[in-house]
């Protein structure tokens, strides 16, 4: 089912010639922005009208208004099972926790007697966040976009979940249910790209927010793409991955439980097995098809992904060479089951999120780990973090000076400024003195 990819018996190839032999999703943004393009500016342009018009064609919903009332909230959270609203309760505390230790804090220099310089962090005033209700409902997604919201002190937060028609045309319950355990209460039910492009412009209903932050399908990264440098966005995100790098002291049972667990996201999901042992990647083989056999989801996604060109089997000869092919393939969950796990983990330079040792699987991070789950995908981790309270930060550098302090750093300002030909920048500060220049 899944296929193998033998990179044993020859040094591995450096940087790009490396990334090219390993397994990757076809995701064409550029080709989706075409067809986003002329949505948006739709919804620029028309409005609520064009939101409405939107879901109804795309999500098969005929609605009167997109803001969802406060009271659809009250009763869904009412309404939420107690074992799942005990669940979401822990995770919000966990993520709570860890992000909560993320806050920044104001932080001045002083670079000389009379000059200081500085940085305090200022949280963006509006964001929009999404989460996403096609194949799955993602509530965790809520919880992981909502809470460094909140921890970073953004003041307007406003969420956007498809309609659904088998729920009144309102976002599924469980969407609703988390949004107000968190106090999240300014909820419309939009999706896709429109729901990117009313954040970005505004509409009669809805205020433009500075940043959209979230998951999604194709459209939503494209929308993404589209408004980057209008508003600030957390990444583009394609199909979600796994990577696992294990030797032969691995469970051959977890690892393939691990392997399906994000193949049942979506068929183009990404599952990736990266070992020196051949006697796991056998087992690994052979435990597949029980559990999968055992599971749901398994023609229309976990069967798809796992035999798609996205998800191999990775043969090396050690682990040292293991490390060199996750850091150029820069999944978005990579786990470490190895031999001494946390040593090798600590030597890993690129990962969405790392999870060390067989204890520490990648489920647990997409709900209760306390760690985000909003993670960079398609390699993006090489250059891109996942979400975080930093992600609705802004640091800005506070510079103050004494006229003292000034008159001291003058001459090299005044000779930098000459040298890139730029003699209004050192007259704007002989301006101030009687100046000459020093020893003359």
């Amino acid at each position: 089912m899944i296929s193998r990819i033998d990179l044993r018996g020859d040094a591995l190839p450096e940087g790009a010639a490396l990334r090219a032999l390993l397994p990757r999703a076809e995701f064409d943004v550029e080709a989706a922005l075409a067809k986003v393009r002329p949505i948006c500016e739709d919804v620029h342009h028309r409005g609520t009208a064009a939101l409405i018009e939107y879901t109804e064609k795309f999500d098969g919903v005929t609605l009167d208004q997109v803001r969802v009332p406060a009271a659809a909230l009250t009763h869904a959270l009412e309404q939420l099972d107690p074992q799942v609203r005990a669940a979401l309760e822990e995770s919000i505390r966990r993520a709570r926790t860890v992000h909560r230790a993320q806050r920044r804090s104001q932080h001045t220099t002083q670079v000389v007697p009379g000059g200081t310089v500085t940085e305090k962090w200022v949280p963006v005033e509006r964001v929009g966040l999404y989460a996403p209700g096609g194949r799955s409902v993602y509530p965790s997604s809520v919880i992981m976009n909502a809470v460094p919201a909140q921890e970073a002190g953004v003041e307007s937060i406003a969420l956007a979940s498809p309609a659904q028609k088998e729920h009144g045309g309102l976002p599924h319950p469980t969407i609703l249910a988390a949004c107000a355990l968190l106090g999240v209460d300014e909820v419309y039910a939009v999706g896709g790209a429109t729901a990117v492009a009313m954040f970005a412009y505004g509409t009669e209903d809805c205020a433009p927010a500075n940043m959209v932050t979230g998951p999604g399908n194709i459209w939503v990264a494209a929308a993404k793409r589209y408004f980057t440098g209008k508003i600030g966005i957390d990444t583009e995100a394609g199909p979600t991955e796994i990577a696992i790098l294990a030797d032969s002291t691995a469970d051959p049972v977890h690892i393939a439980a691990d392997l399906i667990s994000q193949a049942e996201h979506d068929p183009l999901a990404a599952a990736v097995l990266v070992t020196d042992s051949v006697e796991l990647a056998d087992a690994v083989e052979r435990e597949l098809e029980p559990q999968i056999a055992a599971t749901k989801h398994v023609e229309d996604r976990i069967v798809p992904a796992l035999s798609g060109r996205q998800s191999a089997v990775v043969l090396v000869d050690t682990v040292e060479q293991g490390l060199k092919v996750v850091d150029a393939y820069g999944a978005e969950h990579l786990e470490i089951q190895t031999a001494d796990a946390a040593a090798v983990a600590a030597r890993v330079r690129n990962a969405g999120a790392i999870f060390v040792g067989p204890w520490s699987p990648v489920s647990l991070g997409d709900y209760c780990a306390g760690s985000n789950h909003v993670l960079p995908t398609g390699g993006c981790a090489c250059h891109s973090s996942g979400l975080s309270v930093q992600s609705f930060l802004r640091g800005i550098h506070v510079v103050d000076y004494s006229r003292d302090a000034l008159a001291e750093v003058t001459h090299h300002v005044v000779a930098l400024a000459e040298a890139e030909d730029l003699p209004a920048h050192g007259a704007a500060m002989k301006a101030r003195f009687e100046w000459k220049v020093p020893g003359q």
